[in-house]
């Protein structure tokens, strides 16, 4: 896994060619990740974007996803859950909980009963509807990057990309453990 520096975040430039206007000044609102060619060798890219949002940037099945780094749930490390496919949809799986959020929406996927007196159980998979920020990967000449979905709507995992929680993150991590 790839950790970017802010440093090296910020110094990397927020720009996102356009492929239809080269004459156009590049809109502020992407941000450079790093080389195609990298993110598929590590497979998950963490790294802190415009100075606010902590992004998991993963390469699975041909395919690159963006998201909040942090599981909606409790904070959990997306970036060392697995993926799996439920119901025909690929998740990433909390490895805290087991919480289940679709790379595509971000939505949290729940295993439901309809009749819990039914024998045997008969279970399905439902959404939760939209937990976790999902933002935009573009791909241009080997080089990736991502757009911050922006939306005014509160997104629960939201919650853990303000500075009190990184601090408290800072503090958990850097304050050792005493042994029981």
């Amino acid at each position: 896994m790839i950790n970017m520096s802010s440093e090296e975040e910020t110094s990397q430039a927020s720009f996102c060619p356009s492929s239809s206007s080269s004459s156009s000044l590049p809109p502020p609102t992407c941000h450079f990740i790093g080389k195609k060619n990298d993110i598929i060798k590590a497979g998950r890219v963490t790294t802190l974007v415009n100075g606010c949002r902590d992004v998991l940037v993963l390469h699975h099945e041909g395919q690159l996803h963006a998201m909040d780094m942090h599981c909606y749930h409790t904070g959990g490390p997306l970036r060392c859950g697995d993926i799996e496919e439920f119901n025909g949809l690929l998740c990433i799986v909390c490895p805290w909980h087991k919480y289940k959020i679709t790379l595509a929406e971000g939505e949290g996927l729940y295993q439901a009963v309809d009749d819990p007196t039914a024998k045997p159980l008969r279970t399905h998979w439902r959404s939760k509807g939209v937990k976790q920020r999902i933002h935009k990967v573009t791909e241009v000449n080997g080089d990736v990057y991502v757009t911050l979905n922006n939306s005014s709507e509160a997104i629960e995992s939201d919650v853990y990309q303000t500075e009190k929680y990184r601090t408290l993150l800072h503090k958990r991590q850097s304050t050792p453990r005493s042994k029981k």
